[in-house]
């Protein structure tokens, strides 16, 4: 299965750049951890870059969507990923800017519209649920999210409630194997 090969390279890759890191850790949660993914080591990489698009762009290739990321971690990913598959390309931001158009949402977004979104790392979600968010309060339809790392603490079971599903590339213990 091609998909497998990809997934056992995006693993050495992601371990080869130093994507994980043991020590002490507060993470974006405000929870402690004694690991941290580093995932800057990856979405910087060309190779881990173009590897995490490819494999995301099979996955979608025969959907009408739009791809969307969450600023800034998940932008180049959603960059990526938009080129590779051909699919229009949305940044939301955290907060709207406050000059010009003061838009939370970069790119067209039409009512009705099919937006996957994707991130770099998830803990519980939180974050990517107020994109699902205010993607849904623009009226763009979202079911799917692909997380690059997911640390397997809540985000899957989170977006379940609000009707998306998560998939993860890869998972912490996977990396931590």
């Amino acid at each position: 299965m091609i998909f497998m090969d990809k997934k056992s390279k995006l693993i050495k890759l992601l371990k080869d750049v130093g994507c994980i890191k043991f020590g002490e850790f507060i993470l974006a949660s405000g929870k402690k951890s004694n690991y941290y993914i580093d995932i800057k080591k990856a979405t910087t990489n060309p190779e881990v870059l173009k590897l995490v698009g490819e494999i995301i762009a099979e996955q979608i290739k025969d959907e009408d969507v739009k791809v969307a990321g969450v600023e800034l971690g998940s932008v180049p990913i959603a960059t990526a990923v938009s080129i590779i598959a051909q699919k229009p390309l949305l940044i939301v931001r955290k907060k709207p800017k406050d000059y010009g158009t003061k838009n939370k949402i970069e790119g067209e977004l039409k009512e009705g519209d099919r937006v996957i979104i994707v991130e770099d790392v998830t803990t519980t979600g939180g974050s990517v649920l107020k994109a699902v968010k205010e993607i849904r309060e623009n009226g763009g339809i979202v079911d799917k999210v692909f997380v690059v790392v997911d640390r397997l603490e809540g985000a899957k079971e989170n977006l379940q409630k609000e009707n998306v599903e998560l998939i993860p590339l890869v998972t912490v213990e996977e990396l931590k194997s």
